[in-house]
């Protein structure tokens, strides 16, 4: 099975999921999404994910100065991130439950 494209369905549940644990700034999110088993997940996606979950007002953002290169924008759930992740999550809960009994049927 292709996961791209489930990646491409779950991938603004994933990226807030991250940031409900510590804000994180764009590569730093890339990396953990992929250390927790998302190995396929892109740069790009992820970046454009921040963007539009920024937009749609889900995202706080804030630019921290680094000492080793560029400064770094850092992200961080606000109150409608933190509604958007609690909704996605019951969402997600029910879905999967929904695939695990038609997967488990026979």
């Amino acid at each position: 099975m292709d996961t791209t494209q489930l990646l491409k369905g779950v991938l603004d549940l994933a990226v807030l999921a991250v940031l409900d644990r510590e804000d994180s700034y764009g590569y730093d999110v890339v990396r953990r999404l992929r250390e927790t088993g998302l190995e396929d997940v892109g740069d790009a996606s992820v970046y454009g994910t921040l963007r539009r979950l920024f937009k749609a007002g889900a995202l706080n953002s804030y630019v921290v100065p680094s000492e080793e290169g560029p400064h770094r924008k850092y992200y961080g759930l606000n109150a409608t991130g933190r509604t958007v992740l609690a909704d996605s999550r019951k969402t997600w809960t029910s879905f999967a439950q929904t695939m695990d009994t038609l997967l488990e049927s026979r």
